[in-house]
């Protein structure tokens, strides 16, 4: 059995979050028109209501996810796990760390927008207890956005 990964507060500017955000920037750019990225630069994840987590084995950055606190709601951001280390519940362990924060926060629900064709993300979601919702925040529709929440209280 494959320990688990530690998970800690990050630095987006640091070379693992560089490194992740690069390649979770360059892979939803290949897939999505600009309009419909709605992904946060390296700088806005700096700003002062956001949490930014790097999952690590050793030295190795697994993954990363963001937490923005919107006041009334938490929005999950820049969830990300190395392709060549998917499918090792990285992902699984970023979602509930980025949950704990959320409920420490107070904060009553989480949100996410993520891609449509990202279904290796929806089935993630899903197990962790998300579930489709409409636009909320200052989205709107669009022909490649699944939107989903967790209500946390």
């Amino acid at each position: 059995m494959t320990a688990a990964p530690s998970i800690t507060l990050a630095d987006p500017q640091s070379d693992a979050g560089r490194a992740l955000l690069g390649a979770s920037h360059a892979l939803m750019q290949s897939l999505y028109p600009a309009e419909a990225n709605h992904y946060l630069s390296i700088e806005a994840l700096c700003a002062p209501h956001i949490r930014f987590y790097v999952a690590k084995a050793g030295d190795a950055a697994l993954g990363c996810v963001a937490l923005a606190n919107m006041g009334h709601y938490g929005e999950v951001k820049s969830l990300f796990v190395d392709p060549t280390l998917r499918a090792a519940g990285t992902g699984a362990a970023l979602m509930a760390h980025l949950e704990a924060a959320a409920r420490r926060e107070n904060l009553p629900q989480l949100c996410l927008e993520t891609g449509d064709t990202l279904y290796a993300a929806h089935q993630l979601y899903t197990r962790c207890g998300f579930a489709l919702c409409g636009p909320f925040g200052d989205y709107t529709e669009g022909p490649h956005s699944v939107f989903m929440q967790k209500r946390l209280s």
